[in-house]
């Protein structure tokens, strides 16, 4: 909603065959024959394999896989550090801190942290730190860290004893200072986690992290291929789909019981509000009431209210 950072919620909006048959001679580049193996027989992968532990990985065995992440490698700003190293969510590397800022008492407790975690802090020139850094006001700070890890989005929809879910979607928001204002309110309003797009939508940036605040190390975040598919699969587990649109005719503050179920609120962005495809899996549009003279809010601020609106209702 509004243009504020630029997201808008506007209405308007091998086959692998098996190994060859032994024994059977192959075609050398001459037209002749070659045998498959010395003396004349191919060796069987099993016969070859004989003896060396492991040698041999069935098709069906699992392959370890990377996990996934968000990025995010690169943290800027003391709040955004600073949360960091209390939630030891994820291995940091090293710290780096302005040199002009050796002994300032306003950094004594990231230094302190950073120690008591065992994480090296270099003192640098503020240039250099600058130069380095990818947000515009990195306060000085500047730490690199392994990349935040993403969820499964099943881990966010199951249902526990006694919780539904509460969850907030957003339908392709770009804008990195938005995203981050987003993550801050929903660790705030005690969301249960934050979907996200896997395409045009950014993930966790220099800036979506310091925007947020230190809230990227404990909001769960999960990417989604594709956004209406995962609204279905939360649909299946009993989960309701909101979305907010300017032009819907019911109000946000409407919600009443239905805030204490299972819930997804879902956020249009950048103009075009809701997709199409988002809004079919929605059960129902909502507004936020505009009493003044601009027609809507920034995309972060409407996530503000809409979150603690279901809150109060929990």
């Amino acid at each position: 909603m509004g243009n504020g950072g630029g997201d808008t919620m506007n209405g308007r909006r091998n086959s692998g065959g098996g190994p060859r048959g032994g024994g059977q001679p192959r075609k050398n580049s001459r037209g002749g024959s070659r045998p498959a193996g010395r003396g004349g027989s191919r060796q069987s992968p099993r016969s070859r394999g004989a003896g060396r532990t492991g040698a041999i990985r069935r098709d069906d065995e699992p392959r370890a896989s990377k996990p996934k992440t968000l990025g995010g490698s690169q943290i800027e700003g003391r709040q955004a550090v600073r949360e960091l190293l209390i939630a030891q969510r994820r291995k940091v590397q090293e710290i780096w801190i302005s040199s002009e800022l050796e002994g300032d008492e306003a950094l004594d407790d990231i230094v302190g942290l950073a120690r008591a975690n065992r994480v090296p802090v270099a003192y640098v020139a503020r240039r250099r730190l600058e130069t380095a850094a990818r947000s515009e006001a990195p306060q000085g700070v500047l730490a690199r860290a392994a990349e935040v890890p993403e969820v499964d989005l099943a881990r966010l929809i199951s249902r526990r004893e006694g919780r539904a879910p509460f969850l907030v979607a957003v339908d392709g928001v770009t804008d990195p200072g938005n995203l981050g204002a987003i993550l801050r309110s929903c660790e705030g309003a005690g969301v249960d986690g934050v979907v996200v797009p896997r395409h045009r939508a950014v993930h966790i940036t220099p800036t979506v992290a310091k925007a947020a605040a230190g809230a990227v190390e404990h909001v769960p975040v999960a990417v989604v291929p594709g956004l209406p598919a995962a609204l279905a699969r939360m649909k299946d587990q009993g989960i309701w789909i909101v979305g907010l649109d300017d032009a819907a005719d019911r109000s946000l503050f409407e919600l009443g019981d239905l805030a204490a179920e299972g819930i997804c609120v879902v956020l249009g962005a950048e103009g075009a509000g809701l997709s199409r495809l988002v809004r079919e899996r929605c059960d129902l549009i909502c507004a936020i009431p505009m009493h003044g003279r601009v027609e809507s809010l920034n995309v972060s601020a409407a996530a503000a209210l809409a979150a603690y609106e279901v809150r109060r209702h929990r």
